[in-house]
């Protein structure tokens, strides 16, 4: 029937102003087809990933001497696009990978956030590499830190080969944006990365990878709270695009969006974490999936 025409929730961003003003029109969409779609902003990439080199870091590559990736917008365009979306109330979510992206995305906030009307909720997608100095001012700005905890075991390897060791304390650094007071948005990357949220939790309390490398995590002082992980991969999430009046959280009034679990996360092991599958998906109160079964 018609409780399956869309079984997904999909919060969208227009990729850059263009199609941001094509798809939505002069504002962001309102929720459709019972709150499963609404495009709320657009994405701009201001620098490339660590992996090809593209993102743009303050010093050069330690495996690359001379190199120091590339800004993909310059700043009056960063500015310009950013005023642009905001000022027809849409949500900007910038890319930014290396400690340069990061930087620039956040002198470009400090600009624009005092002369833009009201709540702004200003992302940064990534936030892979952050000089530790410029963490206190993704809460200065209430800047959210949308990050990807399955990146940090996937890119290990491939950050320290790109960094040295000079530069890890600023790398993926959930604890240390949390201890500063900013808010960290959970997800996946899909479809660079699975679009499971259990290894992502997995990730963010122990810093280990699949096979539980390294012993003890990697910057093991960077792990998370399981309750900071779930928050991240629901209530904040939600929050981060401006959706916390209906997802996120499972309380009266909110879209009964949930799964059940065979153990609690709160209590199961990074092991057993990474291995949850689902018993039963419920979207809306409806039941979309069952172990073993069909659908409700």
């Amino acid at each position: 029937g018609d409780k399956k025409q869309l079984s997904v929730r999909i919060l969208s961003y227009g990729g850059d102003i263009d199609n941001m003003a094509i798809i939505a029109g002069s504002e962001p969409t309102p929720w459709l087809y019972d709150d499963r779609l609404r495009m709320v902003g657009v994405k701009l990439y201001l620098d490339g990933a660590l992996g090809s080199r593209g993102a743009w870091l303050k010093a050069p590559y330690s495996d690359a001497p001379g190199q120091k990736g590339l800004p993909l917008l310059t700043p009056a365009q960063l500015r310009n696009k950013m005023v642009r979306a905001s000022m027809d109330k849409f949500q900007v979510a910038i890319h930014a990978i290396g400690d340069a992206a990061n930087a620039e995305a956040l002198s470009a906030i400090a600009d624009l956030t005092r002369d833009l009307p009201g709540e702004r909720r200003w992302r940064i997608e990534h936030a892979q590499i952050v000089d530790p100095l410029d963490i206190p001012k993704f809460a200065e700005l209430k800047v959210i830190a949308s990050m990807q905890p399955v990146h940090q075991t996937s890119d290990r390897l491939m950050t320290e080969a790109r960094l040295g060791p000079d530069r890890l304390k600023g790398a993926y650094a959930w604890r240390s944006m949390e201890k500063a007071g900013v808010r960290l948005a959970f997800g996946s990357d899909v479809p660079v990365e699975s679009a499971n949220p259990f290894p992502g939790i997995a990730a963010a309390i122990s810093r280990t990878d699949a096979s539980g490398q390294p012993v003890g995590g990697w910057r093991p002082e960077e792990t998370v709270t399981r309750e900071t992980a779930l928050d991240g991969f629901t209530r904040t999430a939600a929050y981060a695009a401006f959706a916390e009046d209906r997802l996120g959280t499972l309380m009266p009034g909110m879209r009964a969006d949930f799964v059940m679990l065979e153990s609690d996360p709160l209590l199961a092991s990074p092991d057993e974490i990474r291995k949850m599958t689902p018993l039963e998906t419920w979207i809306g109160g409806y039941r979309y999936y069952k172990k073993g079964g069909t659908g409700g």
